[in-house]
């Protein structure tokens, strides 16, 4: 008797577990089928100017969505190849940095609102936090914009 407890237990588990399994495959299918209609930032950094972050921030709607997508796309590559841009001085990565950034600039500024273009702004010129030294405090250098 206490053989047959024990069978019916483990199968109750077994099939519970099985339930569950099942179900979170389900969902991961599902959300792979809901991939953006814009292909996120693919350089592996943190995809600060993808549609759907931008869009979110920035409050827009589909129409303006479907005319910020392209600059973004553009802007996302241009970073992109900075990044892999390796003969670059610092302060040569920076100054075209700050070019590409403000060519995207320039070219949302007639497609958003003021209110937009302002959220932009803000987003645009976030910056890191200051380095550490090598004696692990933080140095007093100002802070730059990500690359």
């Amino acid at each position: 008797m206490k053989f047959m407890k024990s069978t019916k237990t483990m199968l109750i588990a077994a099939l519970a577990a099985g339930a569950l399994l099942a179900g979170g495959l389900s969902l991961l299918a599902q959300d792979a089928t809901n991939t953006p209609s814009v292909a996120p930032h693919q350089s592996g950094s943190r995809g600060l100017y993808t549609l759907d972050r931008v869009s979110r921030m920035l409050k827009l709607t589909d129409d303006e969505k479907t005319n910020v997508a392209p600059i973004l796309e553009s802007l996302n590559k241009n970073l992109t190849d900075l990044r892999a841009d390796t003969s670059l001085s610092m302060e040569d990565r920076t100054a075209k940095r700050k070019d590409i950034m403000s060519d995207a600039t320039a070219q949302l500024k007639p497609l958003l609102t003021d209110d937009q273009f302002a959220r932009w702004q803000k987003l645009s010129t976030r910056t890191r936090r200051p380095a550490p030294s090598t004696d692990g405090s933080t140095t007093n250098a100002p802070a730059t914009t990500p690359p």
